[in-house]
């Protein structure tokens, strides 16, 4: 069976290397433009060029898709299914339709919940106990596809974005390839429920409101990890916060930083109040509280904001 697949970044990336080392054909790669990145705005290619270019895979990076642009890629490549994982473009009927096997996507939330671009963010900030590696077929709609397969995975009190990204690639890669080797068999179910829908990530989802409970505080701190990471501010200048535990102490007025010691520092929040444990401060790499404070001053009473 010959593949098209569409991804850009590194969980993408994960699943594209799966299936080439499962041993299926994989007729070309399709991936969003190169970007500029770092000090000196330097073009990056994405992670699924990298990989694909590396294995001597057809790479195609198109601007768009209007008015048929795309069919001599699909006509170049023939595939008999199109792979799709965290592309970043919704698909025109016509590239839907082409393959014998139709698009298929795997999308990173327990559908129809979390639809959209942000799923694994989301679902930690919001509390969620599970999410899922589904793979659905495609459809016109935005992640609106029946669910070919889905594939349950748990998430921890305190795991951040970046850890369950990666549990996620492999469980979608393991998805992709069931779902591939059993097309036929496969019966697709309907989603089931409320769509709830994950909006793009922005600077300002990531600052943090000490008015929250600290249960909220800490599921954002996770969800930011490790972008674009959660930020407050200390002294009128930015500091980004990695790690924090929930606690029971009570303290001032949210955001008052209660105490400091080599634990991590205290902070008061609506409810509760959060232990923060990892930090980078302006012009500063990323610390512990302990090691910060061994050459830096953190004043008890500040206000955070």
């Amino acid at each position: 069976m010959r593949i098209l697949f569409m991804g850009t970044p590194d969980i993408a990336s994960g699943c594209l290397e799966r299936l080439y080392n499962e041993g299926f054909e994989i007729a070309g790669a399709v991936c969003r433009e190169d970007k500029p990145k770092g000090r000196g705005h330097k073009m990056m290619a994405p992670p699924v060029k990298m990989f694909a270019q590396g294995k001597n895979i057809p790479v195609y990076q198109p601007n768009t898709f209007k008015d048929n642009a795309f069919l001599p890629v699909l006509e170049e490549t023939k595939p008999d299914i199109i792979v799709v994982v965290a592309y970043g473009k919704i698909l025109p009927k016509y590239v839907l339709d082409y393959p014998k096997y139709g698009c298929i996507n795997m999308h990173a939330s327990k559908l129809p919940k979390y639809r959209g671009a942000a799923p694994i963010q989301w679902a930690i900030i919001n509390g969620e106990t599970e999410t899922a590696a589904t793979v659905m077929k495609m459809d016109e709609g935005l992640d609106t596809g029946d669910i070919l397969v889905e594939r349950i995975i748990k998430i921890g009190e305190y795991e951040t974005a970046g850890e369950l990204f990666d549990r996620m690639m492999c469980e979608g890669a393991q998805a992709l390839c069931e779902t591939i080797k059993n097309i036929d068999k496969i019966k697709a179910k309907k989603q089931e429920g409320n769509p709830v829908y994950a909006p793009m990530i922005t600077r300002e989802t990531a600052h943090i409101d000490w008015k929250d409970d600290c249960g909220k505080i800490c599921r954002l701190i996770c969800g930011m990890n490790p972008a674009p990471i959660a930020y407050t501010y200390y002294k009128g200048e930015a500091v980004k916060i990695l790690s924090a535990k929930k606690s029971e102490e009570q303290g001032g007025v949210p955001g008052e930083i209660i105490r400091v010691g080599k634990d991590g520092m205290l902070v008061s929040a609506g409810s509760g109040a959060v232990l923060i444990k990892t930090v980078r401060f302006p012009g500063k790499k990323t610390m512990e509280i302990g090691e910060y404070i061994r050459g830096n001053s953190i004043e008890t009473g500040e206000v955070l904001s």
